[in-house]
């Protein structure tokens, strides 16, 4: 997975910074109003709408945006749409398996913009099943580096359920089934240890390797793709190394 988190936590602080955080709020947004009304609105009782409101935090979203969409979420105050997570199957440059995920309240206008962004860079799109098999659902825990260790990280969070524990350079990634993700980041906030986001992804069991060509081909793919609202998380089985990496970012 080196590549592709690491690919991954770096975006994910540029996209708090750059000219995208008005798009990146709106996503983190709708989050928390689906959480709520599935799970109702309080967060100690909802562990959904707990990390949704954590993520926002996380990424400077107003408290008042946050208390609001949980408000429309849970019914307490009007004007919540009625979102649909609908799942498109893809590949994109190079065999890549895409996996796109679209949290909607309009089928149609989400199926033509993920048409459209696929067709456009490269991609295609793939009939439902040919490509989610290659992927698994698994709970994904950042927690920052800062001066914490990985064998503390380790000890906080084994006896929980956590598979795995990976160094992503500022960052530490906390793998477990997905079934296990709250009470992983529960052991974590038991041993007073932060975490910048809990997600149910879904994570490739075969990777494809890539160049620094296919690399950028694919980037612009997911750029476009997570350009529409309607997309709400896109999951790809690259995997592209860290000296690629650092020449992109440069």
């Amino acid at each position: 997975m080196s590549g592709h988190s690491k690919w991954a936590t770096t975006k994910h602080k540029k996209a708090v910074i750059d000219a995208k955080r008005g798009k990146l709020f709106a996503k983190l947004i709708k989050n928390i109003e689906v959480a709520a009304r599935m799970g109702g609105g309080d967060p100690e009782g909802n562990p959904t709408l707990y990390d949704a409101i954590q993520k926002a935090k996380k990424s400077s979203v107003p408290n008042d945006n946050i208390n609001r969409a949980v408000k429309r979420g849970s019914g307490e105050e009007a004007g919540g749409a009625e979102y649909q997570t609908i799942m498109y199957e893809g590949y994109g440059p190079n065999g890549v398996a895409v996996l796109i995920e679209c949290l909607t309240d309009n089928r149609n206008r989400a199926a033509s913009e993920v048409r459209v962004a696929m067709t456009r860079n490269g991609g295609s799109m793939a009939d439902p099943g040919s490509v989610s098999y290659l992927f698994t659902r698994k709970g994904i825990i950042i927690v920052p580096k800062g001066e914490l260790s990985e064998d503390a990280v380790l000890d906080a969070v084994l006896e929980a359920g956590a598979e795995e524990v990976n160094d992503l350079g500022d960052s530490f990634e906390v793998v477990s089934e997905a079934s296990d993700m709250v009470a992983v980041r529960t052991a974590l906030q038991a041993a007073g240890i932060d975490y910048d986001s809990a997600d149910a992804n879904f994570v490739p069991s075969v990777q494809v390797p890539l160049d620094e060509d296919g690399a950028r081909k694919i980037f612009k793919l997911i750029d476009a793709l997570e350009d529409s609202d309607d997309v709400q998380n896109v999951f790809a089985n690259f995997d592209v190394s860290d000296d690629i990496m650092e020449k992109l970012d440069a």
